[in-house]
């Protein structure tokens, strides 16, 4: 399967799955699918990658020669996308809905991450190493976003009696939350950048499946007893959910 990456051109082999495509700044991810009845193509908007899904049995030759039939579709759906928005100094990002600026202070006097919230200046302060600021920000992130659903979590589930068995926060993308069989709940730390009330919707949402694991009447019935204002939360993560996938670390990081 032969891609065109600029002038050269690359040979997408039967053994590999994935490949950065530098030309058009994305990932490039083929996937068979028993199901798939033919070639189709996509652009993931949360992790900017371009996705090729083809039936078991066609030719990667095949799909090589759809991609590139296609890849100025593919650069005009990339360029519509927000630009993401690495952790860095002086890069602003919202915590709980609210608009921050990032300050990289390198001080060592420090370990703590604090947040700042003189007049006119409303920033998450990151002392230590500045190589290492992104990677401790986003650590801090993830613990700030576990305590904030643990205690959403058993708000929720307490007037129902139910006590999950474990809280996860990882950095998924196809999913704000997820709940298994097992009574396990799982979450996308993103949902700390998301004002308060989306993120008790989404851990509303995942409670209720601790009780009727599908989306049916009941389900949603339910979902509107423990969070009756959950409607205009749903809403602001259909349209602006996806915005919150643009703040992380850089690229590679």
């Amino acid at each position: 399967m032969m891609i065109m990456n600029g002038r050269r051109a690359i040979d997408l082999s039967s053994k590999t799955r994935s490949v950065r495509i530098e030309d058009i700044g994305a990932q490039l991810e083929v996937r068979r699918h028993p199901g798939a009845r033919r070639l189709t193509l996509r652009v993931s908007r949360t992790r900017r990658a371009v996705i090729v899904t083809l039936p078991v049995q066609c030719d990667l030759d095949e799909a090589g020669s759809f991609l590139n039939r296609h890849m100025d579709w593919v650069r005009a759906r990339l360029d519509s996308l927000p630009n993401h928005i690495p952790f860095e100094d002086s890069a602003s990002m919202p915590l709980r809905g609210v608009p921050h600026t990032i300050s990289f202070t390198g001080s060592t006097r420090s370990r703590l991450i604090s947040i700042d919230k003189r007049p006119q200046r409303t920033a998450i302060i990151v002392p230590g190493d500045k190589d290492l600021a992104a990677k401790r920000l986003t650590r801090w992130l993830l613990e700030e976003a576990k305590r904030d659903l643990t205690v959403s979590v058993e708000k929720f589930a307490r007037p129902l009696s139910l006590q999950a068995k474990r809280i996860a926060v990882r950095d998924q993308t196809s999913r704000w939350g997820s709940c298994s069989t097992t009574g396990g709940l799982s979450f996308s730390w993103r949902l700390i950048l998301a004002p308060s009330f989306v993120l008790d919707y989404v851990a509303a949402h995942e409670v209720a499946h601790l009780v009727e694991m599908n989306h049916g009447p009941r389900f949603w019935a339910l979902v509107k007893k423990i969070c009756p204002e959950f409607e205009s939360a749903k809403e602001w993560l259909q349209v602006l959910g996806p915005d919150l996938h643009r703040y992380g670390p850089a690229r590679g990081n």
